[in-house]
């Protein structure tokens, strides 16, 4: 039996062509394909840094600019030990498609330094930050890459990326080089709750509008959580503050369960007392995986990549899954989901809010500005439910399956909005020279 496809670059490149395969290709441009997949810039860096015990280990960082046809570089910066240069590169992909998708004028872009952030301390993570961004130079900038939080970073961390790169360009407006920073330098009301908040609005809207028949609102709508890290625990209290009953939730050390109703807050509180969910009050403790297994309406895998995979697909309950995470789902896990009728809102739909209000916290930055709450929230609202009404349209233009195999999905319909997007811009700006 053929091992599955893990790899997040090979799965990128086999979502993508499946949606290219749908799209029409104009004449003349039939090698366009390649130029939009392929990415424009990869970045490997040696990162020495002298650690709390005096000792100097080296770390490997990596960033990678995938397509700047639409605008310049956008992307998360992770500390991970899984950090590989095929992640960051399958990462930047999703990272454009995401951006064309909820139309923002970026491309995707994506960094990362193969490190365990949870043995550091936070002297020894400034120092690979700030090392990290030296070598990365000129190659990031306000109009030509801009950085974000990703896992295991967050707004201290762009705090050091943003001083560190201002102090190698003093005298100039460097606040727009990276985006979720601190509210007291140049950050944006909104952006930590960001992702949540979108992967929340796209659901809702996806359901107003007739996608799951029979499952027409939140109200009372079972809803698992695997990941409770900033995307799955802001995910979690918006549909419980919508009326969702949260079944599940879990991290790295066990799922919680009640299936009345878990106290998403005093999860909340324990998760950030003892530093994982397990034991919460009012919950029963399981493994890590229940959460992917658990009895839901709604599924959301909020965590890392090849989450739901041949492996454990036939398990999911659910009848939605909602991709909060990057990459959760694998192609062959696609198809036996389609093939149960489960349907799945993609990751470049599903958690583009985080793109989008930093994308508000680019301009704000320009221009020297300071949004409010309302004019972010209603913004983000706004572009969530454009993004989804176009893609749940986009799917139904596509064509009927054919022989046996599994019709287009919402994936696909995301992917080829988003293809035939930069398509478009790429062929309206010509290749030069």
């Amino acid at each position: 039996m053929q091992s599955e496809v893990l790899n997040p670059h090979r799965i990128a490149r086999i979502q993508f062509d499946r949606a290219a395969s749908l799209i029409d290709t104009p004449q003349g441009w039939g090698g366009m394909d390649e130029w939009l997949f392929q990415p424009e810039q990869t970045l490997m860096v040696t990162i020495p840094v002298v650690m709390d015990d005096g000792v100097v280990r080296t770390f490997r960082g990596y960033r990678v600019i995938h397509n700047t046809v639409r605008g310049p570089g956008k992307g998360g910066i992770r500390f991970h030990p899984a950090v590989n240069e095929d992640e960051v590169r399958a990462l930047a992909t999703w990272m454009t498609w995401k951006c064309a998708v909820v139309g923002v004028p970026f491309g995707g872009a994506k960094g990362g330094v193969c490190c365990d952030p949870t043995t550091l301390s936070t002297d020894e993570r400034r120092r690979i930050t700030r090392r990290f961004i030296a070598a990365l130079g000129d190659n990031i900038g306000p109009h030509t890459d801009i950085p974000a939080p990703d896992p295991y970073t967050d707004s201290q961390t762009m705090a050091w990326i943003y001083d560190t790169y201002s102090m190698m360009h003093p005298g100039r407006n460097t606040l727009p080089v990276v985006t979720g920073k601190p509210l007291d330098i140049g950050g944006i009301v909104g952006r930590t709750t960001a992702t949540g908040r979108g992967v929340f609005l796209a659901t809702r809207h996806f359901l107003e509008i007739g996608g799951l028949p029979g499952l027409e609102s939140l109200e009372s709508a079972a809803v698992a959580i695997q990941g409770f890290g900033n995307a799955g625990r802001h995910s979690a209290a918006f549909f419980a503050e919508a009326g969702a009953r949260i079944v599940a939730v879990s991290d790295t050390r066990g799922t919680v369960v009640n299936g009345s109703g878990i106290d998403v807050a005093a999860v909340i509180a324990h998760k950030d007392e003892t530093g994982a969910v397990a034991g919460a009050p009012g919950t029963e403790t399981m493994p890590p995986e229940a959460a992917l297994e658990a009895d839901c309406d709604i599924l959301i895998p909020a965590a890392m990549e090849n989450q739901i995979t041949a492996a454990n697909a036939d398990s999911v309950k659910a009848r939605l899954v909602v991709e909060a995470a990057n990459g959760p789902t694998t192609p062959a896990a696609d198809r036996i989901l389609a093939g149960r009728g489960v349907a799945v809102l993609p990751d470049i739909l599903a958690n583009a809010g985080g793109v989008v209000v930093s994308y508000f916290e680019w301009v704000q930055n320009l221009q020297n500005e300071e949004w409010d709450e309302d004019r972010v929230e209603q913004g983000l609202a706004k572009r969530m439910r454009r993004a989804t009404e176009s893609v749940v349209e986009r799917l139904a233009t596509l064509p009927a399956p054919t022989g046996g195999e599994p019709g287009p999905d919402l994936r696909v319909a995301a992917t080829a909005r988003a293809v035939e997007r930069t398509r478009a811009t790429a062929e309206e700006r010509g290749v030069w020279p």
